[in-house]
Order: C-alpha cells, then sequence, then structure tokens
C-alpha cells in the first residue's frame, strides 16, 4: 500500500516566528504622540502608526502575522495587530495616540483595545470610512 502522505497546513494561526521577527525591527525614532491608522475591511485589518504630520513610523496586519484566508478578518486576528504595535509603540516611547478608522471590517475595535491595553493614552477616536453618495451606476434597461 505504501506509505501514507501527510499534509500540514500552514496559517492556521498566528505565527509565532513574524511576531518576533516584526518586534525584532525596532526603529530609531522615538516618538511620544502619534496617529493610529485602523483599517478594517472585510479581508483583512491592517494598522500603522504615523507622527503627526502623517509619516508612517511603523505597521503591520493580519496578513503579517501569518493569518491566511477568512481568519485574516477575525477580531482576533486585529487584536493581535493591537498587540504587535502597542509593544512596538512602547518601544520607541510612544505616550498618546489619535485614531482614525477606516472600514467596516469585525476588527475594528479588538485593534484599538488591544493598543490602548499596552498602556498608551487614547486622546480621540475618529471614524473616517469612507461613504458613496451616489452609489455605483445603475444597470441599463433590459432589450426584450
Amino acid at each position: 500500500m505504501g506509505k501514507k502522505r501527510i499534509i500540514k497546513k500552514r496559517g492556521r494561526g498566528l505565527d509565532q516566528g513574524r511576531k518576533d521577527r516584526a518586534l525584532a525591527k525596532a526603529t530609531k525614532r522615538r516618538l511620544e504622540k502619534g496617529i493610529l491608522h485602523i483599517e478594517a475591511t472585510f479581508n483583512n485589518t491592517k494598522a500603522v502608526v504615523t507622527d503627526e504630520s502623517g509619516n508612517v513610523v511603523i505597521g503591520s496586519s493580519a496578513g503579517a502575522l501569518g493569518f491566511s484566508g477568512a481568519r485574516k478578518s477575525t477580531p482576533y486576528a486585529a487584536s493581535k495587530v493591537g498587540e504587535l504595535l502597542g509593544e512596538k509603540g512602547m518601544q520607541i516611547g510612544l505616550k498618546e495616540a489619535a485614531v482614525v478608522i477606516r472600514g467596516v471590517g469585525a476588527g475594528r475595535e479588538s485593534v484599538l483595545r488591544a493598543f490602548a491595553g499596552k498602556g498608551i493614552q487614547i486622546r480621540a477616536i475618529k471614524d473616517a470610512t469612507p461613504v458613496p453618495h451616489n452609489g455605483p451606476r445603475s444597470p441599463k434597461p433590459r432589450r426584450v
């Protein structure tokens, strides 16, 4: 009969190696005030910390942490992104941040809760989700 082949699936959850590698890449910049930008879509959750003028300092996403497929858009994956950014923020000396949230995904609040749980003061929360003002073009009338 032969030996049975076993296929090991990757991407089941948080990849510890990717998290360690992301934390090892520490920036040399010191920053006390920043802006946390959260983009929560139906497929992924991305978060970026910028300085006051909008220059990116640190960032991460659920896909970058090893989550794949439908697990990228879960609140658990989003909370792991928030924890990672909180740890990186503490490394660079971040004390307070304003938050800008875009999108309607499941990880909207999870990123924010995990980020604030690391001891960083939240100054303001702004929802900048784009809203369509007229929607897509309507279909042409049917010809019979």
